[in-house]
């Protein structure tokens, strides 16, 4: 059996647990440190946190808008109900950008961004009409992506009107059958954007009786035949030149753009 414990041997084991003074010295440091870290990381949470969410300093104070055209501004900021005041960083882009487009249809894209410490700039990008389509003597205008995004009362200059002439009988009939008058428009919008500038200004008309039967009126009683709207790249080169070749013919056609025809009625 084993003796009492000498006064020596309870020190020595008082040691080794506890270690060297220095190692004892180095973890109290080691833990200070790590508590002082700890209450600088809350506090500079704390004050971040009310920074941005409760000072008065980083708060909406102005709405600045760009890019309309046809819109006012003052559309634009009623549309997009800005919260005015409210903390910067709680200002929900997405949603402002998504209740834009909603209530302001003419709204192709826009642009919410932050303008620290006070300002949200409001980037828009408004549709551009490639076709008009009359009703009751209104017009309806079309982009080019062939949605029809606002009605208005007098005609945007340089804008062709689309007419669908469309045969109730014979083939036609099959064309409007198998294509649908959504078909037919979106088509009559690809020639629309297929169209030289100076061409697509001077013209009144792109009538579609059919899939492949689309034509232009353009000033001066002149007639283009255009066809489907397939190969539009390659018939707006063969317009262009045959415009300036036979510049005294009132008919056109480009229908086959390899075999363009040409003639004074």
């Amino acid at each position: 059996m084993a003796g009492p414990t000498t006064t020596a041997e309870r020190g020595e084991r008082r040691q080794e647990s506890s270690g060297p003074p220095l190692v004892r010295r180095l973890r109290n440091r080691r833990f200070r440190r790590i508590v002082i870290l700890g209450l600088a990381v809350v506090l500079l949470g704390s004050g971040s946190g009310w920074l941005l969410y409760g000072s008065p300093w980083l708060r909406v104070r102005h709405v600045s808008v760009s890019g309309t055209a046809v819109l006012t501004p003052d559309q634009v900021l009623a549309a997009a109900d800005v919260p005015v005041g409210a903390p910067m960083v709680s200002v929900d882009t997405d949603r402002i950008e998504a209740r834009l487009r909603r209530r302001l249809p003419r709204i192709d894209a826009v642009d919410v961004v932050r303008s620290w410490p006070h300002g949200i700039g409001l980037k828009v990008v408004e549709r551009t009409p490639v076709l008009l389509i009359e009703k009751g003597g209104k017009f309806t205008e079309v982009d080019k992506k062939g949605v029809r995004f606002a009605t208005v009362p007098q005609a945007p200059e340089g804008v062709p009107a689309l007419e669908l002439s469309l045969p109730r009988s014979g083939s036609a009939t099959a064309s409007l059958r198998r294509f649908g008058t959504d078909r037919l428009v979106r088509e009559a919008v690809e020639v629309a954007r297929a169209l030289p500038a100076a061409v697509r200004r001077d013209t009144r008309t792109l009538k579609v009786r059919s899939y492949d039967d689309i034509s232009l009126e353009l000033g001066g009683d002149r007639v283009v035949e255009w066809g489907s709207s397939e190969n539009g790249a390659a018939k707006a080169r063969t317009l262009t030149a045959l415009l300036k070749a036979a510049s005294a013919s009132r008919h056109f056609d480009v229908s086959v753009p390899t075999a363009p025809a040409s003639s004074a009625s």
